[in-house]
């Protein structure tokens, strides 16, 4: 290019999530908790901030109250700056158009094409908002600039072969090129997948678009709009441009309930595979301050996550707590991803289970069951469990739902 690349990173942010049933009924997507302390959005906003990246614009559309506060104008990543840092696309309907909002991450980007066109990079990074991983996305950037005619470079990463359905599955030549790409085919040619981030040749990403959005697709009178993987990504892998980044450290999907559970047990590991405040590549949060932990003489905490504001009297095994959690003397929590403000009274069993915000669980009552084959219990936003109750393993309680 004979200069440095402008570069603009969009943060697709929108998505309903409805493969994590109740936990996104009150929340987008980004802003679920993880990890204690963290919100699932804060993973690629500290990447992009310890990248050096900052231009960056977040699409919203689903439930974006929520998603807005914890943004906090992008002072927590360096990103409040009188000229560029942090800007929200949120969502709209053009004039005349008729259509409602977008129907796909593919589909988003060309609503807001405008906008785009007006800022004029060279680059556009674009990423998902619901994945746990560490990369310096200059080193993408800079695999993309080394070949002259990638219109896009995907980055890529291993998956077992059970679950790369989920995925963009992709074959690559000895060259990196992208030869095969496949939008979560029934039956995966390989076990490499792409890892939802794409640096896109600007100029190549809206022209590819606008011939898109022109074509009927199937003989219908639909737009060839949806997610990248319907239209836009297997057009570029036909005409020859589209290449690989391979990221062979640790990067999980947390958008089903059994990954993000899958993904909280990864952090208690004895030889964890990530860790949160590496001090090289600190993941980066917008919480309000609170009070340390307070662990009582009748505690027993073995192998878990204990967030500020805590109060434990009770048992903590393999568990990750949130801010301000109640543990009663007598209660005990296995295998469980707890967050904020949680209350377990005295005598609750609570295993393996997801207990979303505000929850409160009776005395004696008991949640989910003690085996790795049983299903993950999840009891919803502001749910009341009932003193004694039962709540069998595999149930999914509504938020603000009382038993």
């Amino acid at each position: 290019m004979g200069r440095h690349p402008r570069v603009l990173t969009v943060i697709l942010a929108g998505g309903a999530g409805s493969r994590l049933d109740g936990l996104t009924e009150r929340r987008a997507k980004p802003v679920i908790p993880f990890g204690g302390s963290y919100r699932l959005i804060d993973f690629s906003l500290s990447n992009c901030a310890h990248s050096g990246l900052t231009d960056v614009w977040i699409v919203e559309q689903y439930q974006p109250y929520r998603l807005n506060t914890h943004l906090a104008n992008g002072r927590p990543w360096d990103l409040d700056r009188l000229h560029g840092g942090l800007q929200i696309l949120p969502p709209f309907e053009a004039r005349n158009s008729g259509d409602g909002f977008a129907e796909g991450n593919a589909d988003a980007l060309w609503r807001n094409r405008t906008f785009l066109r007006d800022f004029d990079p060279d680059l556009l990074l674009v990423l998902s908002a619901d994945h746990v991983y560490r990369l310096d996305y200059r080193d993408v950037i800079e695999s993309h600039l080394s070949r002259a005619n990638a219109a896009v470079t995907m980055v890529t990463t291993r998956v077992p072969k059970s679950e790369a359905s989920r995925f963009g599955n992709v074959v690559t030549d000895a060259r990196g090129r992208v030869t095969r790409f496949a939008y979560k085919p029934e039956r995966p040619e390989s076990d490499l997948g792409t890892a939802e981030i794409f640096v896109y040749d600007a100029r190549a990403l809206l022209e590819s678009l606008e011939h898109l959005a022109e074509e009927p697709v199937d003989d219908e009178d639909e737009p060839g709009l949806k997610d990248f993987g319907h239209e836009l990504l297997p057009h570029l892998v036909a005409e020859g441009q589209a290449y690989e980044y391979r990221h062979e450290e640790y990067w999980r999907d947390v958008g089903t309930i059994e990954s993000y559970f899958a993904g909280h047990q990864d952090l208690l590991a004895p030889d964890p595979p990530f860790i949160l405040d590496d001090p090289d590549w600190p993941i980066r949060t917008f919480a309000s301050p609170r009070a340390p932990a307070r662990i009582a003489a009748s505690a027993r905490v073995e192998d878990s996550l204990v967030s500020p504001g805590c109060q434990v009297a009770g048992r903590v095994v393999r568990s990750v707590l949130g801010p301000g959690v109640v543990v009663e003397r007598g209660a005990t929590i296995r295998d469980a991803v707890v967050m904020e403000g949680v209350m377990l009274r005295a005598d609750a069993v609570v295993d393996r289970a997801i207990l979303d915000e505000g929850v409160i669980i009776g005395e004696k009552a008991k949640i989910g069951k003690a085996s790795e084959a049983a299903a993950v219990t999840v009891v919803g936003y502001h749910a009341r469990i009932a003193d004694g109750a039962r709540v069998p393993a595999g149930t999914h309680v509504p938020p603000q739902e009382s038993l």
